[in-house]
């Protein structure tokens, strides 16, 4: 029979795919599509995907689900028969990775949640249906040429930070939940504009768009399949690139070079760099950016604080640990501030 989770641990799952010469294919999907009984759509999605290989992360909500995984290529066949086989993902797109090494993800976790991307909206009236016009690489260039047009990044700043189009509104938000009414109330004057939208692989756009039009902005575009899909897009045609820098990934990647251009800054002394990392201090864990010099000076932590903390013996981190909740901090992201630039380089 086969299990519904992982029965070894993290350590011993990663150590075996970063020793393995297997060809992996790192895919991401998503759908909004009524689901009766997110837990039993769970344990039986569990089981086909394990069946092909599959490693990642999916969520499942009554509202539909949202993947980021990775499936061995010679499972890739079996795999798409096996999303076939199921009626409401027969013909989804797949995203697949710019950039991929086949190390993306080492365990398979799929999780029921309230929602696949967490809005806080609450009003029974909104419809997650009813959502703007889906543009392609050309007509995404097309619009964002025009004047007057208002391009949005629907993402969060540590992704924007790296890479992001030109000319885009990037707020400074941390969570989509808190940009959703952020963008909307900014924008209330101005409803008469084209609104053109973008995110990673188009999910988190696919619930703004429907936002903004519950909203009463009517002149909705979103980019579909997202930033994924446009690079594809416009690699295939020839098409001008309006996207500078990397484009931020939620996996053991962490980011896809689009393009050379290095936009953003080590947040420790302020050079050009673009490179996350986690704090090597396990009790912070704050993902930020810090370049090679940094990472030396600080032993790859963010501040002498938690240099100090990480040069402890294990035991002493683990009481440490135990003490603070590190997993809240590993999306408080750490910005580079040009005001704070003078003194951070000077410690």
């Amino acid at each position: 029979m086969t299990h519904l989770a992982n029965k070894k641990n993290k350590e011993e799952l990663k150590a075996e795919i970063m020793a393995s010469t297997e060809k992996r294919l790192t895919i991401s999907f998503y759908t909004y599509h009524p689901i009766e009984d997110p837990q039993q759509f769970r344990d039986d999605f569990y089981k086909l995907m394990d069946e092909c290989g599959v490693l990642g992360r999916i969520y499942v909500a009554a509202e539909g689900i949202n993947a980021q995984i990775s499936v061995p290529y010679r499972e890739f066949v079996h795999f798409e028969k096996t999303l076939e086989s199921i009626p409401f993902l027969n013909g989804i797109r797949l995203n697949l990775a710019i950039e991929d090494d086949g190390k993306s993800f080492y365990v398979l976790k799929i999780k029921v949640r309230n929602k696949i991307v967490a809005d806080g909206i609450e009003d029974p009236k909104f419809d997650p249906t009813d959502i703007g016009v889906h543009v392609d690489a050309e007509k995404f260039n097309e619009l964002t040429s025009e004047e007057g047009t208002v391009l949005i990044d629907m993402r969060n700043h540590y992704e924007s930070e790296v890479g992001h189009f030109e000319g885009a509104w990037c707020p400074d938000v941390d969570t989509f939940r808190e940009q959703l009414p952020l963008v909307a109330d900014e924008l209330e004057d101005q409803k008469d504009r084209k609104i053109v939208m973008y995110c990673t692989g188009g999910i988190r756009c696919e619930k703004a768009s429907a936002y903004m039009r519950y909203k009463g902005f009517e002149n909705v575009y979103q980019l579909n399949g997202g930033i994924i899909n446009y690079t594809r897009q416009v690699r295939e045609k020839g098409l001008p690139n309006k996207f500078h820098g990397k484009n931020f990934v939620f996996d053991e990647r962490l980011e896809e070079r689009i393009t050379d251009d290095v936009i953003a800054h080590c947040h420790q002394c302020g050079s050009p760099f673009d490179h996350h990392t986690n704090c090597s201090n396990k009790a912070c864990n704050l993902l930020f950016i810090q370049c090679p010099e940094c990472a030396e000076k600080y032993q790859g932590c963010c501040s002498d604080e938690c240099k100090d903390i990480a040069s402890l013996p294990e035991d002493e981190q683990k009481k440490i640990r135990k003490s603070k909740d590190s997993g809240i901090r590993i999306f408080s992201k750490g910005r580079f501030d040009k005001e704070d630039q003078s003194s951070n380089a000077s410690k």
